[in-house]
């Protein structure tokens, strides 16, 4: 479906041409409908499905529409994300696409001086992209008016609780308009997510793309059966091969990532964690570090792991096993790039096997097992 059909107006149209933007995307052809239709909506989607498009050309497109000449700039819409990487992927995306409107934005965050964004915020901008936290400050300080706002978005919802926004973004929907539009987005649907919504969308429609069901044909994948207490032993057994100069290890939780980085480490494998308790500082000199190879192994949560990008990545490895058939061929596509070989190993305990058994479902085939190991522990179970 073009965007034309989708009864997008001509100047964001032939911004999209000049991107090479033909047809829409599932979750735009979903989203973008109801939200002209002024509905809220709660979109699932992943990192990748264009779901900033899916939220900001209807935006664009309402809010162009609705601002009279020669007026004062007021921010009709304020885009929330977790990160200053994504607000300004966003920003980027809203700039491209806004050529021929008369409409301003500008992104605010954290961790830089707030003069150049106080700057254009006094100026006037019709749109606001922003992280929680600085958003606050300026709210604090007298710099934000959300009085007049109009849209409210929420991105990436699941990795805003998993840092720890929630309370946050209380505080700011206490001060937003009853009468708006909000669109809500996020990677799960958790009951914490659920709950949150609940408390800001009336009667949304609910918007979603198909799972990921296949990995790539050039990711030689395999599965090792360990006992839980051995499981953090046999990552440094099998890290001890030195055909493994690059990998990006997953867990499931935050603290479970910082303890497998510390005995990596202490065993003298050069390991870093990055999760939603790690300062944006934190997060940017280890991302750096491991893109530069500096460290050689990145352990992650999946939420945190969102947008870790990196070049010729051979291998991926489970640590736990996700609770998500679809989340594990996300982790999996991180490796087997661009036509490149990779590996991914995953670790699983008998409590596992549920998980397991999923995600050779999904992928309609069974993950080959290595029982080859010193830590090796099978039963009939796992045959």
């Amino acid at each position: 479906m073009t965007f034309s059909e989708l009864k997008i107006i001509k100047p964001l149209v032939s911004a999209l041409d000049k991107l090479g933007y033909a047809q829409a995307t599932p979750i735009q052809q979903q989203a973008i409908p109801p939200i002209l239709e002024g509905k809220d909506i709660f979109g699932c989607a992943q990192t990748g499905t264009g779901k900033t498009a899916a939220f900001a050309l209807p935006v664009l497109q309402i809010l162009s529409a609705a601002k009279p000449s020669g007026s004062a700039r007021k921010i009709g819409a304020l885009i929330l994300a977790p990160t200053r990487e994504l607000a300004l992927q966003i920003s980027a995306s809203v700039n491209s696409y806004t050529g021929g409107l008369p409409l301003s934005h500008t992104t605010v965050f954290g961790g830089v001086s707030q003069h150049h964004q106080v700057k254009d915020l006094r100026r006037g901008v019709d749109i606001l992209i922003a992280t929680p936290g600085r958003l606050l400050d300026l709210m604090q300080q007298g710099f934000v008016d959300l009085n007049h706002i109009r849209f409210f978005v929420l991105d990436e919802a699941d990795r805003m609780l998993d840092m720890g926004f929630i309370n946050d973004i209380k505080r700011v929907i206490a001060k937003l308009p009853a009468r708006k539009q909000t669109l809500f987005f996020s990677a799960t649907a958790s009951p914490d997510i659920m709950k949150l919504a609940n408390t800001l969308l009336k009667e949304p429609v609910k918007v979603s793309v198909d799972p990921v069901s296949s990995a790539s044909e050039l990711i030689k994948q395999s599965v090792y059966y360990v006992s839980g207490e051995n499981k953090r032993a046999l990552l440094k057994y099998i890290l001890k091969d030195g055909k493994i100069e690059h990998a990006l290890v997953f867990t499931r939780t935050k603290r479970g990532a910082d303890r497998v980085a510390k005995e990596l480490n202490s065993s003298g494998i050069i390991a870093e964690a990055i999760h939603g308790n790690k300062s944006q500082g934190a997060r940017e000199r280890a991302l750096k570090g491991f893109k530069n190879r500096s460290i050689r192994i990145l352990v992650a949560t999946d939420i945190a792991s969102r947008g870790i990008d990196v070049d010729k990545l051979s291998h991926v490895i489970n640590f736990e096993i996700p609770e998500q058939a679809e989340t594990y061929v996300h982790h999996i596509g991180r490796t087997g790039r661009a036509g490149s070989q990779g590996t991914a190993l995953s670790l699983c305990t008998r409590d596992e096997l549920p998980y397991l058994k999923d995600i050779n479902k999904l992928i309609r085939k069974n993950i080959e097992v290595v029982s080859s190991h010193p830590f090796s522990q099978v039963d009939k179970s796992n045959k």
